[in-house]
């Protein structure tokens, strides 16, 4: 069995698309999933499976059933986690505050026509960098005074994304390792 982590976009915001952690966790179970751990409540499912192929689909097409809703969701390995966080860019600059670091999911590897529009884009004192299914972002004012957030990045690459702060990235890999 796999170690993979599945990373849900938009539950849980503002009272929007409302999913207990219990109960996704059930809901992972009757996926025939095994040692499954959810982490805070914005859809963060550390878990094994026999078969990686598609399990996002199968998650979200479960998540409509039982929630009449569309949840995108993100699957990583160990292995992508570990090179995710090991790679991080930023961290080799100076003067780089760790707590002003995120990271947005790609669903898939954008078009490079569609990387080269968006790399000529510029918010700063916010910036990214695009690396394969990821992009890391650095917004030295936080967050939530971005330009740059989620559904930015979904309209001008046409893929299905999600965000989390460095931190929680951290964490995840740490529940995948044990």
């Amino acid at each position: 069995m796999t170690v993979l982590l599945s990373i849900l976009r938009g539950i849980n915001v503002s009272g929007q698309k409302k999913i207990q952690m219990t109960d996704l966790k059930v809901l992972y179970e009757q996926l025939n999933f095994k040692n499954i751990t959810t982490y805070i409540q914005s859809g963060n499912v550390v878990f094994k499976a026999e078969n990686s192929k598609n399990l996002n689909k199968k998650i979200e097409q479960k998540i409509f059933e039982k929630y009449n809703f569309d949840v995108p969701v993100i699957i990583r390995t160990t292995v992508e986690m570990q090179t995710i966080i090991e790679e991080n860019p930023f961290l080799k600059r100076k003067n780089i505050d760790p707590e002003k670091l995120y990271v947005t999911f790609l669903e898939e590897r954008p078009s490079s026509d569609l990387i080269e529009n968006i790399s000529k884009i510029n918010y700063e004192p916010d910036t990214f960098i695009i690396w394969d299914k990821e992009i890391y972002l650095y917004c030295p004012n936080g967050y939530g005074n971005t330009k740059l957030n989620t559904n930015f990045f979904e309209n001008k690459l046409k893929v299905k994304a999600t965000t989390r702060n460095w931190k929680t990235a951290n964490e995840l890999l740490a529940l995948m390792l044990r």
